[in-house]
């Protein structure tokens, strides 16, 4: 499948939502499930039907090769193919195999990758959202938190299209030395 604008335009969309999200000291699964629910808000308000954990059209592999793999998020447009997600913390190979046959099947696959960057691009069709992430050890010893605080690189928002006049420098008069002023 070819995903073209639509896809594109599918995942910048789904990037700008995933912008918003913030959070503090949260595990690998919480940052995983508070990502997954965005994904879902952010389908729903679509109009989508929303599917968590839906069947994949590719099946596990042995010894469970009877059963299909599941996706993150599916979600059935009106319009349009079906758009799938997965979202993932690692670069997996699997996930990309997934998100292949789930492209060949005529879905738009979406990737949300999240971490502390240097994603590894995957092959097309697959639609990569990073999600940049931070994280640290966990204070109480337990692995790693993770933490997203609100984009400081946005262009800060037009105040007015006025432009406001320059107004010469005025030298003001400084108190005299050693009056303490």
């Amino acid at each position: 499948m070819v995903v073209g604008e639509d896809g594109e335009r599918l995942a910048a969309s789904l990037a700008e939502r995933l912008d918003a999200v913030t959070f503090t000291d949260l595990t690998t699964d919480q940052v995983t499930a508070r990502l997954i629910d965005a994904v879902v808000g952010w389908a729903g308000e679509q109009g989508w039907r929303v599917y968590r954990r839906a069947s994949s059209v590719l099946p596990l592999p042995p010894p469970m090769s009877a059963q299909q793999s599941v996706l993150d998020v599916a979600c059935a447009r009106p319009h349009g193919p079906p758009v799938v997600v997965e979202v993932d913390h690692g670069t997996r190979r699997r996930t990309w195999e997934k998100l292949l046959a789930e492209a060949d099947a005529g879905r738009i696959p979406l990737w949300v990758r999240w971490g502390a960057g240097r994603f590894t691009a995957p092959p097309a069709p697959i639609l990569m959202v990073a999600c940049e992430v931070s994280g640290r050890p966990d204070p109480t010893g337990r692995g790693r938190v993770h933490s997203r605080s609100p984009r400081a690189d946005k262009l800060p928002p037009a105040h007015s299209a006025v432009r406001v006049a320059t107004v010469d420098a005025v030298e003001l008069p400084l108190p005299p030395p050693g009056t303490g002023a």
